[in-house]
């Protein structure tokens, strides 16, 4: 069974799609309005959605089927059962492939790049991803320090590259994501200057790393931050953070293209 069968219950109310995060796919996608784009992993279909809206046609291609009931229609995004490594489309079918914030929970990542790259016709395969290795370490890890253990298990970002580059012979330019500090999608570091957030339990449930954890791990981190946020001594710890705009805590994007 899918894992967001069981963990992505109430995602929308908190995966919401940033439109920074839209805007830099379909800079890096270059490709031109009405182009096909498959979405591999897609979820409840947020960026898929936004970018349909830019004027492309999506094929949302998600195995979870509590994710794809979450999805709202729209007359440019199809979705596809399946998984990204079989991929439910023929050779050659798509413009292009994004994976958001994805590619972590892909059983395959050697056959999932080499299925991305068997449905493109010619254009670019963007993710996005995240190496902890090239992260701040901020406050949140002070709280939940097996946040930074668990994030240890992914692979860095040269063997993510390298991975796509053997199975693809395609080129990997890396770009970081700058988090700001009002980002409407919550994903794990999301919330980095609004500590108050991780006391609720609908944004937890929309970070995989938090909803797949033992209770045990989560709680005394939970308590701790709430009675440092109630008598003031995160602000004291860590306040000056809320004086920043933006942060790099290891998001980045990829873009695998072929050299013409």
């Amino acid at each position: 069974m899918p894992i967001y069968d069981s963990i992505g219950q109430q995602y929308t109310k908190t995966r919401v799609p940033d439109m920074r995060i839209v805007n830099k796919l379909i800079d890096l996608l270059n490709q031109p309005q009405n182009s096909i784009i498959a979405d591999i992993g897609a979820g409840t279909g947020g960026y898929s959605r936004a970018i349909a809206n830019q004027g492309y046609s999506i094929y949302a291609v998600e195995p979870s089927s509590v994710m794809q009931t979450q999805a709202v229609e729209h007359p440019q995004v199809q979705w596809l059962a399946g998984y990204a490594e079989a991929l439910p489309l023929p050779d050659k079918s798509v413009d292009a492939v994004i994976s958001i914030l994805a590619i972590h929970h892909f059983s395959n990542l050697e056959t999932a790049f080499q299925e991305m790259h068997r449905v493109i016709k010619s254009g670019a395969i963007v993710l996005l991803t995240f190496d902890i290795r090239l992260a701040q370490k901020i406050w949140l890890y002070d709280y939940f320090p097996w946040l930074w253990e668990d994030a240890l298990r992914f692979l860095p970002l040269n063997e993510q590259i390298e991975m796509i580059q053997s199975n693809t012979q395609r080129r990997v330019e890396a770009f970081p994501l700058m988090l700001p500090y009002d980002l409407s999608d919550l994903f794990a570091a999301a919330a980095w200057r609004r500590p108050e957030l991780y006391l609720q339990p609908e944004v937890r449930a929309g970070i995989s790393s938090f909803a797949l954890a033992n209770a045990s791990l989560v709680e005394p981190g939970v308590k701790s931050l709430a009675a440092d946020l109630s008598n003031g001594e995160w602000e004291v710890k860590y306040g000056d953070i809320r004086k920043i705009t933006e942060i790099d805590v290891g998001y980045r994007f990829l873009r695998a293209t072929i050299d013409n």
